[in-house]
């Protein structure tokens, strides 16, 4: 395999993950250091709250997706506590196919326009729809050896529309799908 499609096919997986993080004050949102605060046991009875800690569970994540696929190891990100179900499944695995080529993810991911746009705390799990706009345009896929950057189409999509769905679970929010759009953004 070629390491233009290896690096395509990274790409591709990539577009089917998402994101969501607080706002840097500039109308995007930046994935940041600090750890996401923790969620509640128990579903928040005011969209509001439950919209913040939905948004920042999922900033969580990218925090952890940022060290999973920086690492070749994987060993640093704790992934588990912000994704479940289809979400981790696919993350997991797309970072594995990424470094058992040889490959990382460097820099960072950005989030613009980020917002819980359902809302729903009637059912069994509660759960709550994030539309956002991903810009992985920072976030580099380079050699793991070299960090020479691996060669990319240049026609890929670098910001998008993704919709994505969290649940409450006992111990926080987790995301369990993602959903590219296949939009620019």
């Amino acid at each position: 395999m070629t390491t233009m499609t290896a690096a395509s096919l990274t790409l591709c997986a990539l577009v089917a993950l998402s994101a969501c993080s607080a706002s840097d004050g500039d109308g995007e949102a930046a994935v940041e250091t600090s750890q996401a605060p923790s969620a509640s046991s128990t579903a928040s009875s005011d969209p509001k709250e439950a919209a913040k800690e939905a948004i920042a569970a999922y900033q969580g994540y990218w925090q952890e997706m940022e060290k999973l696929y920086a690492d070749e190891s994987g060993a640093g990100a704790n992934l588990t506590k912000y994704a479940a179900s289809a979400a981790l499944k696919n993350a997991t695995a797309d970072a594995k196919r990424t470094h058992d080529r040889g490959l990382v993810n460097i820099g960072d991911v950005r989030v613009t326009d980020a917002a819980v746009t359902e809302y729903d705390a009637k059912g069994k799990i509660p759960n709550a729809t994030v539309s956002s706009c991903l810009d992985i345009s920072r976030w580099r896929t380079v050699d793991a050896n070299t960090e020479k950057p691996a060669t990319l189409p240049s026609n890929r999509l670098t910001r998008y529309l993704i919709v994505s769905t969290l649940e409450k679970w006992p111990e926080g929010w987790r995301v369990i799908r993602d959903d590219p759009q296949g939009k620019p953004c």
